[in-house]
């Protein structure tokens, strides 16, 4: 018996053993960070090479802010016009927590469009742009461009869709919801928050969403109008 017993513990010995740890570690890699990519995929590099140079279709050029030089031209590609600006946010519309008379000394109640069913636009969850009203500058309508209109923003390296939701003063452009600022990582407090430069705004002639606060549609028409336009040819002046 003892023998048996000598021989069980010699096996269960052996199975409990440590296996042999190879001679050379194995190095710990990282996996690659993909591309920097927005809404539906679209790389803002593609983007910004479509927008390097500006055939401009404006008349003249915009201010960034009143009392600031008007340096900012609209320019156009096919199937689209874009401007390189600042971003103001812009809070009008829906009175809500984030965008009230409170929080924003320049609320307005009101913005240029309104939702499908007639309620006023909130800001805070709609990303919307802001154009320039119609002027000798440029009328947006000769564009086909109008409250609803499909629009991509791409700041560094991000990328995402918006919607026409307002209109601003005749000689200033650069302007977009709090929601909109919120989505490109911008700070959105309307008292001290936006960009001061950096934005690009690309906004699709003829095009429109069935139901202006439909974001998830502006997003789907977005991605394939942005394909569509980084497989195209520039427009001449």
């Amino acid at each position: 018996m003892r023998v048996q017993s000598l021989t069980l513990v010699a096996a269960s010995a052996a199975l409990l053993a440590p296996t042999t740890l190879p001679a050379t570690p194995v190095p710990y890699r990282p996996p690659a960070e993909p591309a920097a990519r927005g809404d539906g995929g679209v790389v803002a590099a593609d983007l910004l090479a479509r927008t390097r140079h500006c055939a401009q279709v404006s008349h003249g050029r915009y201010r960034s802010d009143a009392g600031t030089r008007a340096t900012i031209p609209v320019c156009g590609l096919s199937g689209a016009v874009y401007w390189k600006a600042d971003l103001d946010i812009d809070c009008d519309g829906r009175p809500t927590r984030r965008c009230n008379r409170r929080t924003d000394p320049q609320f307005s109640p009101a913005a240029a469009y309104t939702q499908s069913d007639g309620r006023r636009l909130n800001a805070e969850r709609l990303p919307y742009i802001v154009l320039p009203a119609p002027s000798r500058i440029w009328n947006h309508r000769a564009h086909g461009l109008r409250g609803g209109s499909v629009a991509a923003l791409v700041y560094r390296d991000r990328v995402r869709f918006a919607v026409v939701g307002d209109t601003g003063p005749r000689d200033v452009i650069g302007e977009a919801s709090y929601a909109a600022a919120r989505q490109l990582g911008i700070p959105a407090d309307p008292r001290g928050g936006g960009a001061r430069s950096g934005v690009t705004y690309i906004v699709f002639e003829n095009s429109r969403v069935g139901r202006i606060e439909d974001h998830a549609e502006a997003v789907a028409q977005g991605e394939r109008l942005v394909r569509r336009l980084v497989g195209g040819r520039a427009r001449t002046r």
